[in-house]
């Protein structure tokens, strides 16, 4: 099984790997794709900066970083994966990469909560609901965990 796992550096979205990870640990035999999607440059960053490559190195080393974490703890957990980072609108390019790497699910992490925090949530993660072909497995960072360590259970 090939699962997506879209990283942002929160720890919304490490607590979505560490739940595909214990999912490996209950013996799913899984492997993973990491993706971070960079969103494309602004009017004023092609203004100011004048150099598309430039500008697309930068993003690049900016998702590369976000996705460290989630890279060491799948090579800690000793799980065969690969990552990307696209730049584009983040739905339309998860399905794409779905489609890219053939994937069998989706596991993103989300916040708990309601009201304005759900609705800042929902743009992707609902998006991606709507439009995935596989599954899709959303992960909640409870209120606890928020203060602890991504990935870790409070005691």
């Amino acid at each position: 099984m090939k699962i997506l796992l879209p990283v942002d550096g929160s720890p919304h979205a490490l607590r979505a790997v560490a739940h595909a990870l214990q999912l490996v640990k209950e013996g799913l035999r899984a492997e993973f794709v990491l993706v971070n999607v960079q969103s494309p440059a602004s009017l004023y960053e092609v203004v100011v900066a004048h150099d598309d490559d430039a500008i697309q190195q930068i993003r690049s080393a900016a998702g590369a970083d976000l996705l460290q974490r989630a890279e060491a703890m799948l090579s800690a957990a000793g799980v065969d994966w690969e990552s990307e980072v696209v730049g584009g609108e983040a739905s339309t390019k998860l399905v794409e990469m779905i489609e890219r790497y053939a994937c069998d699910a989706v596991v993103v992490g989300t916040h708990g909560g309601g009201g304005l925090r759900n609705a800042l949530m929902g743009n992707v993660t609902t998006a991606l609901l709507q439009h995935s072909p596989v599954p899709v497995t959303v992960v909640r960072l409870e209120e606890d965990e928020a203060s602890g360590v991504a990935g870790e259970r409070p005691a």
